[in-house]
């Protein structure tokens, strides 16, 4: 393998265990929030004495700063493939979760109009849609896969009603890839769009949104620069612009208009439109050289890399006899580096916090903002049973591992040696 992790900054420095030693931490959390490249804090660095008001003001720094957000959006266009085309654009969010209220609050125009979605999603891809628009739910198999069959029988049963189907590329719970091309046919044959949330997979594996076929075409991809290893507070919409004209912007306020009078306002075009306020200039170009970076690493070398980590480690665990994994543990190829579980006999937060401050291997435990989704991984039915009658808490969920570029097998074979300590002494 290669030594990816050269290229990160903070990775190896060390925490504070409870037996009173400091070591190198690992990192098995990326699902959550990724390291900074190296190569990403220069830029910051490099920017600092050069900031200055974006799109306003006449003086140079302002003028380099401007530059260099517009410059960001072609880099980014050009990481999905979009660089030649002009049919879409990139408008500037702090995070996947704004842009997918954005959209949500912009695209639909009464609560009649339907959209569809799957139990699968994070909470930022369901609950915006509920609040604004009559949803229709895809269901799950046994395994957590989004039924394929479910999404076409429900697009032909509301006769064209439909008019979006937003669904995530990748899983946070399982690291499913859902086959977004052959889900964007099945919208445009119906007379639908679709948008994909991108949160966890653009790090992970290359996303090209021509498709190899018009039909093909993602019309709007969102995400977040956090999870893509530019921790500084953004995140982007990829998508069509003529879906975005004529459209009341989400947020309001300078940098979005042409002139406001007495009693109207002239609205300008998007990407403008809907970036109200002063954008975030260190989290922009922190996106861009980070996508940039990943571009030529390749998202094929990085894909095959953590492929081999994650196959690995479900291998091992499927050897130990008190732990289960959820999802399909034995068809594994359409998963990223994802891999949620419980022990039996252990509460899955004691585990992750032992993980944590007795071998410094950070881990998630919950239910990863996707509750329902979860609920049917692991068979709940009746929620009641797991709320504590005093605290009036629910105690249910899952531990959860998820690797990234930088993470190796030494780790991995740390993970499963420490996850069998604690399995065999408490």
């Amino acid at each position: 393998m290669e030594n990816y992790r050269e290229l990160f900054d903070g990775i190896d420095n060390t925490v504070d265990l409870t037996n009173g030693m400091a070591v190198i931490p690992i990192n098995f959390d990326n699902g959550a929030t990724t390291p900074p490249l190296k190569s990403v804090v220069k830029t910051i660095m490099d920017n600092i004495g050069n900031y200055g008001p974006i799109s306003r003001g006449t003086g140079q720094k302002g003028d380099i700063c401007t530059k260099k957000v517009e410059e960001s959006r072609n880099i980014i266009l050009d990481f999905f493939n979009l660089k030649n085309n002009n049919t879409h654009t990139v408008i500037f969010t702090k995070n996947t979760t704004e842009a997918l209220n954005l959209l949500a609050n912009t695209l639909i125009n009464n609560k009649k109009d339907k959209v569809l979605i799957s139990r699968m999603e994070h909470h930022a891809n369901d609950l915006p849609w509920r609040n604004v628009s009559d949803v229709v739910y895809i269901d799950t198999d046994e395994f957590g896969r989004v039924k394929l069959d479910d999404i076409e029988e429900k697009l032909i049963k509301n006769k064209g009603e439909i008019k979006y189907v937003s669904i995530t590329a990748a899983s946070n719970v399982t690291g499913y890839l859902n086959p977004i091309y052959d889900i964007a046919k099945l919208c445009h044959k119906h007379g639908a769009k679709i948008i994909v949330d991108g949160a966890q997979v653009i790090a992970h594996k290359a996303i090209d949104m021509n498709g190899t076929e018009a039909e093909e075409q993602i019309d709007f991809l969102v995400f977040s620069a956090h999870k893509a290893y530019a921790p500084f507070g953004s995140g982007a919409i990829v998508g069509l612009k003529e879906d975005l004209v004529n459209r009341e912007p989400f947020l309001k306020g300078g940098g979005c208009v042409e002139g406001v009078f007495d009693r109207y306002e002239i609205w300008k075009c998007p990407p403008d439109l809907f970036e109200a306020g002063t954008q975030n200039f260190f989290g922009i170009i922190a996106m861009a050289k980070a996508l940039e970076d990943l571009k030529e690493i390749g998202l094929g070398n990085i894909y095959r890399h953590e492929m081999e980590i994650k196959d690995y480690i479900i291998k091992e665990m499927k050897k130990m006899n008190r732990v289960r994994m959820y999802g399909d543990i034995d068809n594994t190829e359409d998963r990223l580096g994802v891999i949620t579980f419980n022990a039996d006999g252990f509460d899955y937060e004691y585990l992750a916090k032992k993980m944590a401050y007795d071998f410094g291997i950070a881990l998630r435990c919950g239910k990863f903002c996707a509750h329902p989704y979860v609920y049917r991984l692991m068979g709940v039915e009746d929620i009641s049973a797991y709320i504590d009658v005093t605290s009036q808490e629910e105690n249910i969920g899952m531990i959860r591992a998820s690797l990234a570029l930088y993470n190796t097998k030494e780790e991995a074979n740390k993970f499963l040696n420490s996850l069998e300590y604690i399995l065999v002494n408490g």
